[in-house]
This record gives C-alpha cells, structure tokens and sequence, in this order.
C-alpha cells in the first residue's frame, strides 16, 4: 500500500525512519546557502545532481532541500504518490498573487475547481480558438519591418498577452499590453524572492519590491474584475473560458458556479501562466533558430509546402510536424517550468532513502531535459529532427520529459499551449526570421518560469 493510500484510508505510513539520510553537501542550516541558491537556483541544482546523484539533500535556510533526479522518482512525486504531497512553500506564498486558483489550491477545492475549468480545454474548443491565436500573431507580423531591433522576449509576452485576454477574458488588451506586461513582470518579481528565507517578512514590509507588487496586483486585479462585472451584466453568452467558467456548474459536487472571487483566481491564474511560459517558449525559440540555420530553413521549407503563404489554421497543424518539433525542442533545451516543487505530508522512501514530512522537495525538467542517460551524447545539442523519429517520443521515460508537470496537476493547457505556439510560430516563421543583434547577450532568468533576458533580435525578411 502507498503512502498516499495508508494516508487516505487512515492506516499508518510504511516506516522509513530506518533509512538512510541521501547524500550532500556539509554544512549546517545556512540563510546564506539560501540566498545563494536564490540568486543562481540551475547552477544550485545542477550542481547537486552532478556531485551527489538522483537523490539528494541540502538545507535551504531552516528547511531540508531534495532534488529528486531520476525519472521514476519524478512518477512517484507527480503521479504513484500524489496524494503524498501539496504544493511546495515557494507556490504557497504565491497565493498572496494567485489566490486559490489551480496553481496553488489543494484537495477538494483543486478538485473541483479544476472540473469546471476542464471543458474550456477540450481540443475542440482549443480548435475554435486557433484563428484568434493566428490572428494576433499576424498582427504582429505586420507590425515588424526589416531591419527594425526587437526585444524577442518582450514582443513574445505582448502577442501572448494580447491571445489569452481574448481567449480567457473575451477582452481585447493588446492596447493595454505594456502596461499589463510591466504589471506582471513585477508581480512575477514576488516568485524572485522565492527562495529567500526572509521572503515572509518582506511580504508584509513597505520595501520597494513589495510596494511594487501591490500596484500590480492592484492593476491586474482591475482588468479581471472588470471583464467579470462586464461579462454579469451582458445577456450575451461567450464561449471563451471566462463565459465557460460563469456558466459552468459543479455536477459532481454541490451544483454550485464559482464566486467573483474564485473567478478572479482561476482567471489571474490562467492569464498569468497561459501567456508566461508559452512567451518564454516562444523567445527561446527564436534565440534558438538563429543559431542554427539548417534548422531554420528546414522550418521555412515546411512552412512553405504547408501554408502556401497563407495564415495557418487549426487543420493546419497536423502538417506542420517540423513546427512542433522545434518548440519540443526548445522546451526541452529551455524548459519554461524550469522546476517543480511539493512538500510531503509524510516521510516516504526515494532510492532506499528517507525523505522527511514539511521539507521541500523539488523535480526539475531542466535536470532531466539534458540527462544523457535519457538524451544521448547530443543532450545539450538542438537537434528538433529527433522529436521527428518513429516512437522517438514513445521511447523516453515517461518523466524524462515533462515540460507540462505530470500527475493528476499536470497543466491544464497543454493542448492550448502546444496549438498557440505551433500556429504563433508558423505564422510568424512565414514572413520572418530574426538575427542576435550586435552585442546582445542572452542570460537565462530562472524565477517561477524561465525568461530570456538580453534577447535583442533584429527582424529579416524571409
């Protein structure tokens, strides 16, 4: 019986307290080894898979710290043992941004939020939202010229920003996108001081960071509330996910809709992480072709047979296998959800050692993305014709990639983000290819998700 099962039916949990502590570095409990790690968390965790294995324990501040390495220790968190587990500290302080939404809520109420968010992810509906996804991205090739320098992280956020107020809210924001973007840049800053051992105290401090984070949520709060004030008041019925989520009524349970309140959470949610990872994508995507030129034309090749010259739609995007290897590539190269975190409920058993309750237990896909033991000896190397082989995919590990999550809280738009960032990048790929820009120096930015910064790119004619 698992962990999770004795825990459910009130049996006692298998006893681990015999094994051994895993393996890693000496010290005592450090807020400067926190801090540290705060400041450059993938070399942190590179580090400890390289010199101690798939399992390992540091201190981060007061609090024990596993990195858990190993495929089959990653289906154990995310899938065999979930019951076992709740959202890590760091996405638990999230929910001063977040609230209760499907990022940071627990048990029965995940549960049930997640029921009436699902039916606004059903393929045909992710179908029926292509055209807005094409149209802005077109939009924005229109906007470009040859020649002009762009911020490809800056413009990826602005087009995905503009997609999901229209797709989640059934509001057009792209007038409003720098603004919206700035606010959210430094709302994710709170996910900056994740890490830090004093992030509590801050919190409730007038500091500069803090004070920050208030105006954002303060202006993110206002474009969601009023696309809920607005939306109550009209007769007309939407069939974007903000008209599912006021319709839509909990069978299963106490036939109940959500409060403006929950509404506001699940929407800040989806708004926050819909546009943020498939930006991020996206960015490491353009940073990625232009260093590899074969790759390129191979994608202009495709897209030239395919499209014709023509915006892509929904039907387009089983003809466009090239497309969607390059962003698996660039996902698994640049993983968005650079990491995934849980905090056990009671100690269970990893690699024959013991993981304790209450401590902080990370999985990391950039870990796992450039593992030669899942990759070959070409792990670091962007090589999207792999993505391309008869059952390449069917091949791996389950969790030897899993850029999504796994488990019964895997992302609830991963169909939404495979099909936005095929058709944003074909539709952009068509007309466009972009070039590092003299000086530019790209730097990872590893917070809740991982951003390109230094990304000036210049804009060529394809």
């Amino acid at each position: 019986m698992s962990t999770a099962q004795t825990q459910a039916s009130g049996a006692a949990a298998p006893d681990v307290a015999h094994l051994p502590d895993p393996p890693g570095p000496p010290g005592r409990v450090s807020v400067l080894r926190a801090l540290r790690f705060g400041r450059n968390p993938l070399q942190a965790v590179e580090r400890l898979q390289r010199n101690y294995g798939d399992v390992v324990m540091s201190r981060l501040g007061p609090r024990r710290l596993y990195v858990l390495s190993h495929p089959d220790l990653v289906r154990d968190v995310l899938v065999t043992h979930n019951r076992n587990f709740i959202k890590s500290f760091a996405l638990q302080r999230a929910r001063v941004l977040l609230g209760e939404g499907l990022l940071t809520s627990e048990g029965d109420f995940h549960l049930r939020q997640r029921r009436l968010s699902q039916p606004a992810f059903h393929r045909d509906r992710v179908a029926a939202m292509a055209g807005t996804m094409a149209g802005y991205a077109e939009d924005a090739a229109n906007r470009w010229r040859a020649g002009m320098e762009v911020d490809a992280t800056r413009e990826m956020n602005r087009l995905t920003l503009a997609i999901a107020g229209m797709t989640l809210l059934g509001v057009d924001v792209e007038g409003e996108a720098d603004e919206i973007g700035r606010s959210l840049t430094a709302a994710l800053g709170l996910f900056d001081r994740l890490h830090n051992p004093l992030a509590p105290l801050l919190d409730r401090l007038p500091v500069p960071g803090t004070l920050r984070m208030r105006a954002a949520r303060q202006r993110l709060d206002a474009t969601i509330y009023r696309a809920i004030a607005e939306r109550r008041a009209s007769a007309e019925p939407r069939d974007d996910l903000l008209g599912m989520l006021l319709a839509a009524r909990d069978e299963e349970g106490d036939g109940g809709g959500m409060t403006d309140l929950q509404l506001r959470d699940e929407l800040l949610t989806l708004f926050l992480a819909g546009h943020e990872t498939t930006a991020n994508a996206l960015a490491w995507t353009w940073h990625l072709l232009a260093l590899h030129p074969d790759a390129e034309a191979r994608l202009h090749g495709e897209l030239r047979t395919a499209l014709a010259g023509r915006v892509p739609t929904a039907a387009d995007y089983p003809a466009l296998p090239f497309t969607r290897a390059i962003l698996a590539e660039s996902m698994r190269l640049h993983p968005p959800a650079w990491t995934v975190g849980r905090e056990p409920l009671q100690d269970f058993e990893a690699g024959g050692y013991r993981i304790r309750a209450g401590s902080i237990v990370l999985t990391s896909p950039w870990i796992l993305h450039h593992d030669p033991r899942w990759w070959g000896g070409d792990a670091d190397a962007f090589r999207p014709e792999r993505w391309l082989a008869p059952d390449f995919e069917a091949s791996l590990p389950r969790f030897a990639y899993f850029p999504f999550g796994g488990g019964p809280r895997k992302c609830i738009g991963e169909g939404f983000a495979w099909m936005e960032g095929v058709l944003a990048l074909a539709t952009l790929a068509r007309r466009w290819r972009l070039r590092h820009a003299p000086g530019a120096a790209v730097v990872p930015k590893p917070g809740i998700t991982l951003r390109a910064t230094g990304l000036r790119m210049r804009v060529e004619p394809v």
